[in-house]
């Protein structure tokens, strides 16, 4: 076990970029000392110094979702930093290929299927069960899942994407089974709709800004202790599912 510092600490997957680097700076604003998890060594420096130089407390874990020894190596890498963790928000996520029918559940590639649901499903599961021990030692543990309302089976929005938005159903699932499970302890998890934001996700074509997108998970890391478990939020409220 790493000295425990009385900072707070936040780890925030997929850092590096859009809006997980605008969670990572709003926490950072917010006091949080901010590991930023990244796969891309030159991106997550860069993601570093621009954090840095925002005023933030942050160092650099190399993360990759899809890797056992990647996520073991960075659960220790904070604990060696941090001793414990005090937020860690679940954001790294990918579309899949589109195009030629490759999401059209008529005409589904099953290989995106699969690279679509290693990284946004069994990821969030990977990185989160081996963070808990270290979540587990903090007096306010939050977890925050970055989903989409594009997996909620009521409203249904966006494009038909066959592999992406039945990943986020079922990371909404995920999230609602964590939050039964730990229903007795102080780790409080929920999952959170950024919007449509402008990130290379979305070709930079939507209204809203990374900042915009990033508010709900900053508001869901710091929730109070009788703040809601197992929801799933956006600006406006809960979203259905």
């Amino acid at each position: 076990m790493g000295p425990v510092n009385d900072t707070k600490t936040a780890l925030v997957t997929g850092a590096n970029k859009g809006i997980g680097f605008a969670i990572a700076q709003g926490l950072g604003a917010a006091g949080f000392t901010v590991a930023a998890g990244a796969r891309d060594d030159a991106r997550r420096e860069q993601a570093v110094d621009r954090l840095r130089a925002a005023g933030a407390d942050a160092f650099g874990v190399a993360l990759d979702v899809t890797s056992d020894d990647s996520v073991a190596a960075a659960a220790a890498a904070v604990e060696k930093a941090a001793g414990r963790l005090d937020v860690l928000v679940n954001n790294a996520g990918i579309s899949g290929r589109t195009g030629d029918g490759i999401q059209d559940p008529t005409t589904l590639d099953l290989d995106v299927v699969r690279t679509v649901i290693e990284t946004n499903v069994l990821g969030v599961v990977r990185v989160t069960n081996a963070l808990l021990p270290l979540l587990r030692r903090a007096d306010s543990p939050r977890i925050v899942n970055m989903s989409s309302n594009m997996g909620s089976l009521t409203l249904q929005t966006g494009p038909i994407l066959a592999a992406y938005a039945p990943s986020k159903s079922m990371l909404n699932s995920l999230t609602a089974q964590y939050a039964r499970r730990l229903a007795d302890t102080n780790v409080i998890v929920n999952a959170a709709c950024p919007g449509y934001v402008a990130t290379d996700f979305t070709g930079f074509n939507a209204p809203r800004t990374p900042e915009q997108g990033a508010a709900i998970a900053i508001r869901l890391a710091t929730l109070p202790d009788d703040g809601p478990r197992g929801g799933f939020f956006d600006d406006e409220g809960a979203v259905p599912w």
